[in-house]
């Protein structure tokens, strides 16, 4: 009797935990998905990041259903004016929750000009197998077509899915899921804004439903060397564009004098820099005053290097657009300003 007693409770505490709901902590930043406008048809000219955690949380009050829910303000802000510091104080703070037990998943309510940045950069620095999962939205909290609600119920239900872990940091919006390596802003208002050019979506969520088709085989968190606990400011990287009949010297010359430590260009096609600015450009490397990352401004491809190049010791963002390229080359200047210890950075991240 005693047996078949334990074996009852053994048997209930299991069915228990297979419909035991995910504790999911949700870390607010601001952004459009907070926002407000005066008119509820109006789409355009909202305040960002006006409206609470508390508000977002219930405007979804089927959040409930699916997790175990908790919040907090990290930051509110239009992403546009993101900095250094919300970065390390989100990277620190995602990594200390999820070194708790009591804490399944992470989702974080961004603004959308900038939330591909954030991913990466938490994609580099979080040091965790969890789910990390970005959303946002396009238009905002007031407009009658608002498309922040079930974004976050879609990411909510991303970061408690069983199979979102070892993944990386991920971001799901418009019903679409991509790795944080990836993903691409590529239209100006369009809720259909979100891309990863080199490589499609890593998944789709239907009704709160995941379903991954792909994954990113590049490192991340973990197997990042990257870490930020301590710091109090990451080195100062700049991105320089070219173009024709560049005249560019100038703005690279008043980023080495505010403090630059890297540069990053945008360059054209697969990374061409006009020769007004690269024989400025090989001067500096040369008197190696910084260190110097080749991107492109076409927004995907590859960025090869010609042996020269590699001499003069220029470094090739891979296929990482200039943001990225960024904020890879910010971290891989905590480690070292070795061109050619860097340049695996960029191969391997």
């Amino acid at each position: 009797m005693k047996k078949l007693f334990f074996g009852i409770l053994l048997m209930l505490g299991v069915s228990m935990m297979a419909f035991a709901k995910p504790n999911i902590v949700i870390l607010a930043t601001g952004g459009t998905i907070a926002g407000e406008a005066k008119s509820d048809l109006a789409t355009t000219g909202y305040k960002a990041g006006s409206l609470g955690i508390e508000v977002l949380i219930n405007a979804v009050p089927e959040l409930k259903n699916i997790a175990n829910i908790s919040g907090e303000q990290v930051a509110n802000i239009d992403s546009s004016n993101m900095t250094d510091q919300v970065w390390l104080t989100l990277a620190n703070k995602v990594n200390s929750l999820l070194s708790s037990s009591n804490v399944d998943g992470i989702v974080i309510t961004h603004g959308t000009d900038t939330m591909e940045e954030t991913a990466y950069f938490l994609n580099l620095v979080v040091k965790s197998n969890k789910p990390v999962v970005l959303t946002g939205a396009m238009r905002p909290a007031t407009a009658i077509s608002a498309d922040g609600p079930k974004n976050l119920y879609n990411a909510v239900s991303l970061a408690g899915d069983k199979n979102a872990k070892n993944k990386g940091v991920m971001v799901a919006i418009n019903d679409k899921i991509y790795s944080a390596r990836e993903v691409s802003k590529t239209h100006t208002l369009n809720v259909e804004t979100f891309k990863a050019p080199n490589s499609g979506e890593i998944g789709y969520i239907v009704d709160g439903k995941v379903f991954f088709n792909s994954l990113s085989i590049k490192a991340h968190t973990k197997d990042s060397p990257f870490n930020v606990r301590g710091l109090k400011e990451l080195p100062k990287v700049d991105i320089v564009y070219t173009y024709s009949n560049d005249g560019s010297k100038a703005a690279v010359e008043a980023f080495l004098n505010a403090g630059a430590k890297g540069l990053v260009v945008a360059g054209s096609g697969a990374g061409s820099i006009h020769e007004n600015q690269k024989n400025y450009l090989i001067e500096l490397l040369s008197q190696k005053k910084l260190v110097v990352a080749k991107s492109s401004r076409v927004g995907s491809g590859l960025v090869p290097l010609s042996e020269e190049e590699i001499q003069q010791g220029f470094i090739s963002a891979n296929n990482l657009n200039p943001q990225k390229a960024r904020v890879l080359l910010m971290l891989a200047l905590t480690k070292t300003s070795n061109p050619k210890e860097i340049q695996k950075y960029f191969n391997l991240y």
